[in-house]
């Protein structure tokens, strides 16, 4: 009798341990299987930001994908451009705060959005999100510089699922809202970035301000003397 039941526990030990031992295979592959590049395309003020995700197929499922972007004052994103392509995009975006689309960039300050993509499946596919985003007007340069530098860095990839929740170091846990109606706050998993990530660089023009002065004295001169001959055509010909 005593064997049976020593017998019993030993397999139901072996198998609890052999569970946790795949459980625990399963969160390192989860966590240590993605990577995150960004693309930038077109030219001028108006560019495309396109982010591709890749996971490892067999460990996506049951896992939720967030795409955490930190944007500099330089650039801005249109949320009435936004909400008309809503029906052409596989992927939702939160704003943490309204957008002036007229202000220059440095007299505001930078803005955090939430992607979250809507294909996320058992597939061999990457997830790709294309953004528009748009350069800002910048303040004129008084060094004589004609173009300035944006810097937009990779977005942090968050992820969350609920079997790895206790098997998360060397990992960072953040707080961010569980879906795009921003209704609660749920737990999401961090991944470290790696060495390819890198930042995307594009300029865009600004003024000159050492010929600031020179134009509103040029300016106001002609002002003057269009006033002026105006007045006089106005007076020789009698006209009221």
């Amino acid at each position: 009798m005593y064997f049976l039941v020593l017998f019993a526990l030993a397999f139901l030990s072996t198998c609890c341990f052999v569970k946790n031992d795949d459980d625990q295979d399963h969160c390192d592959q989860w966590l240590e299987s993605s990577t995150v590049s960004m693309e930038l395309s077109k030219r001028g003020f108006h560019r495309d930001l396109t982010t591709t995700v890749e996971l490892k197929p067999d460990v996506l499922h049951g896992v939720s994908v967030l795409l955490q972007y930190r944007w500099p004052s330089g650039v801005y994103v249109d949320p009435y451009q936004l909400a008309s392509l809503s029906d052409q995009n596989d992927w939702q975006i939160l704003l943490d705060s309204s957008i002036d689309l007229e202000v220059p960039a440095h007299k505001t300050l930078g803005f955090i959005s939430f992607v979250y993509p809507s294909n996320v499946g058992p597939t061999s596919s990457p997830l790709k999100v294309t953004i528009p985003v748009h350069g800002r007007y910048h303040e004129p340069s008084l060094a004589g510089e004609t173009f300035t530098t944006v810097h937009i860095e990779p977005p942090d990839l968050l992820l969350r699922t609920g079997k790895c929740l206790n098997r998360l170091e060397p990992y960072v846990v953040v707080d961010a809202p569980c879906t795009v109606s921003n209704s609660s706050m749920c737990a999401w998993v961090q991944m470290n970035r790696q060495q390819e990530e890198r930042i995307i660089s594009f300029q865009v023009p600004v003024g000159d301000g050492l010929v600031v002065m020179p134009v509103c004295v040029g300016t106001f001169l002609v002002t003057i003397v269009c006033c002026v001959a105006l007045s006089k055509y106005m007076l020789k010909h009698q006209i009221t």
